[in-house]
């Protein structure tokens, strides 16, 4: 029937609520004929089914709500178990207050309050049952029963019930809010560790296409490097066009040197795992080879170092990773690239800021995901994020994106050091 919700947990929880109502107005129902035809005794009856017809009133437009797509607050689910709350109030006013066996109904809502909902709502709930408790011990219809002849134990009976309803309300709240709150960390937790097994699983694809695309390419780059040669050797007289040839061997020269130290490094990383450099060393490495790479990309680096230098983990992974960050600034910049970097002994920050147009909404909130890509199709694959965020969270550091008040955007890094 309500199949339509099943994705909100708010949702789900008033729906449970909505038929544990019909149960308790079909149990106040069948209480009230069982007295009225079988005890004699008089108590506002007409008041009774008055609340109870209000109370099943109120059931069918919450039946009514749950067909709508609106979403469930908590306090919308809050003011739901106060109507419950309310109604009992009403229910045990008109048939002997405190004295009703029934009182200890109010657990229920604090109940199912402090298993639902924020611990704030738990704790209003808890004093509103109490006070209607405590009022309900001096202000009520009482059942006309005769209890002259033990008024004082029976006031000791109905004080002592009170008390043990205040203690279980604040037991109840108490534990079954610290009990939810446990659950609620165990969920996002194991949530944590299933989002690191899928993109562990994500960087271990992207490694075997990686290796088998490394293997597929060695071939023709080795073709194209020998047709190459031979039209260098073809066209000697032809300056220009030995030029041109001269920067396309050089560049398939590069793409077969990666290929291979792509292949290479995935033996080394063990050993490297132990090596260390200087901070500074580390970062000015990074910097020249990414000078190589995008020679055409205009940048100002400022760097406030503090004596003694720090050193860092020097990794392959890691400083590949600072360069697929520094290329995406460089992708999404207009004119000049601002770096900065500054550490004390125990942390490493380092912000790229360029003066591109931002993050729009999108990009914020999927920034990191992977093979998602802000770029215009066959400019990005939408890994290099990814790949940059899981090598950097790997050694302990963490990766931020956000964008300017004045315009473009900034990626800030921070690695751990040692001392």
């Amino acid at each position: 029937m309500f199949s339509d919700l099943s994705q909100s947990p708010l949702s789900k929880n008033l729906q449970r609520l909505f038929w544990l109502r019909n149960i308790a107005i079909a149990a106040q129902c069948l209480t009230i004929a069982l007295v009225y035809w079988t005890i004699d005794i008089e108590i506002p009856w007409m008041q009774l089914v008055i609340v109870v017809t209000i109370l099943a009133l109120l059931n069918f437009l919450t039946w009514i709500r749950l067909h709508r797509k609106w979403p469930v607050s908590h306090l919308e689910f809050f003011l739901q178990l106060l109507i419950d709350v309310f109604a009992l109030s009403t229910l045990l006013y008109f048939s002997g207050g405190s004295t009703n066996p029934f009182i200890s109904l109010y657990l229920l809502p604090i109940t199912i309050a402090a298993a639902t909902l924020p611990w704030r709502y738990t704790w209003v709930m808890a004093i509103i049952t109490i006070a209607c408790y405590t009022l309900l011990l001096f202000v009520y219809v009482p059942l006309p029963h005769e209890h002259s002849n033990h008024l004082i134990e029976f006031a000791l009976h109905v004080s002592g019930m009170w008390l043990a309803f205040v203690l279980s309300t604040v037991i109840i709240a108490w534990f079954v809010v610290k009990m939810s709150a446990s659950i609620r960390d165990r969920d996002q937790d194991l949530a944590k560790a299933r989002e690191q097994a899928l993109r562990n699983e994500q960087i271990i694809a992207l490694g075997t296409l990686a290796a088998g695309a490394a293997h597929e390419l060695g071939t023709p780059l080795s073709t194209m490097a020998v047709v190459t040669r031979e039209l260098q050797q073809e066209y000697m007289q032809d300056n220009e066009f030995q030029n041109n040839i001269s920067i396309l061997r050089d560049q398939i020269t590069h793409c077969k040197q990666t290929l291979t130290q792509l292949l290479a490094k995935v033996g080394q990383t063990r050993a490297e795992q132990g090596s260390e450099l200087p901070v500074n060393e580390f970062l000015d490495q990074i910097l020249d080879k990414w000078k190589l790479i995008r020679p055409s990309v205009q940048y100002t680096y400022h760097c406030t170092d503090k004596q003694p230098i720090p050193r860092i983990m020097d990794n392959q992974l890691l400083s590949q990773s600072i360069l697929n960050l520094l290329n995406n600034a460089a992708d999404a910049s207009s004119k000049c690239i601002e770096i900065k970097s500054n550490w004390d002994n125990r942390m490493l920050h380092f912000e790229i800021i360029d003066d591109g147009e931002g993050l729009s909404a999108e990009a914020m909130q999927r920034a990191g995901e992977a093979f998602f890509s802000s770029k215009t199709p066959g400019q990005g694959f939408g890994i290099g994020l990814f790949l940059a965020n899981a090598n950097i969270e790997r050694f302990g550091g963490s990766v931020r994106l956000f964008n300017l008040e004045q315009g473009g955007a900034c990626t800030q890094v921070i690695l751990p050091l040692i001392g």
